[in-house]
């Protein structure tokens, strides 16, 4: 589904099912370099019970207009903005990675937009690495191999795939590549840069659940539970032998902790 932001065209999947607005309505935002792809399990799940879904591609990302907005502020802006421009008052907000950083400050910012809050693989600050990131702005394929290799676990690297033949991190590699030129070394310089999380964590009202890999190097369970401690109504699940693209490796079980959370605090009619 399409619509348009700042005269900008945006896309959005819908899970296979009709956007209806009169529905409880989740939006999906991806993490960095990535698109609507990564939520394929989580959006045909809810979008046949009873929910409105809408997984973005963030712009210049996936089959959204460019360019790539270069501040987790400036999306965060963005995000509010397309809840407007789709005639809707409020949605629960789902982000992994770079993700966590756009909803919660888009939560902080705009509190009475946000039903509940889904962090996966989230921190409050997700600094770089100095290789990765200097690999990405000179659109090396080694920031793919280096990105893919760091952010998945044991099961990611040692099989554990649900489709026979496939890889996960083969499957995330391709999803990179992809991706429009150089988008990858912008998010990754708009996560380096944001320095605000706490301080947005602690303006979020609304139920939160924080969802963690055990074996995430990315952004490690430990400041994972530092930034649930900083979100006065947050929950925290750990996912045992996960790394940081947990909702890939674990799909299964990160959609079983998300059906719960949002159920409890956004049922659908």
């Amino acid at each position: 589904m399409k619509f348009k932001v700042n005269d900008k065209e945006v896309f959005a999947s819908t899970g296979g099912q009709p956007f209806d607005k009169n529905k409880p309505l989740i939006i999906f935002v991806h993490g960095s370099g990535l698109s609507h792809v990564t939520w394929v399990l989580q959006t045909r799940f809810f979008a046949y019970n009873g929910y409105s879904v809408l997984a973005l591609d963030l712009p210049g990302h996936g089959k959204s207009d460019g360019p790539a907005l270069t501040s987790i502020a400036d999306m965060a802006e963005w995000l509010s903005g397309f809840i407007d421009t789709a005639g809707l008052k409020e949605a629960t907000l789902v982000g992994h990675s770079q993700g966590c950083l756009i909803t919660m400050e888009c939560a902080a910012r705009y509190p009475n937009k946000v039903k509940s809050l889904g962090l996966v693989g989230g921190a409050a600050q997700i600094p770089m690495n100095k290789t990765l990131l200097e690999a990405a702005e000179k659109n090396d394929p080694l920031a793919f191999e280096l990105m893919m290799s760091w952010a998945h676990g044991p099961s990611g690297h040692f099989g554990g795939h649900p489709v026979p033949g496939l890889s996960h991190i083969g499957v995330g590699r391709m999803l990179l590549k992809t991706g429009p030129e150089g988008t990858l070394a912008v998010d990754f310089r708009a996560c380096d840069n944001y320095k605000n999380g706490f301080e947005a964590a602690k303006k979020i009202k609304c139920p939160t659940i924080n969802i963690l890999g055990d074996k995430d190097r990315m952004c490690p369970v430990k400041e994972g539970k530092k930034l649930a401690d900083s979100i006065k109504s947050s929950e925290i699940a750990i996912i045992e032998n996960c790394g940081h693209m947990i909702l890939l490796e674990e799909a299964d079980k990160a959609l079983a902790i998300l059906k719960k959370f949002i159920r409890n605090h956004h049922p659908s009619k």
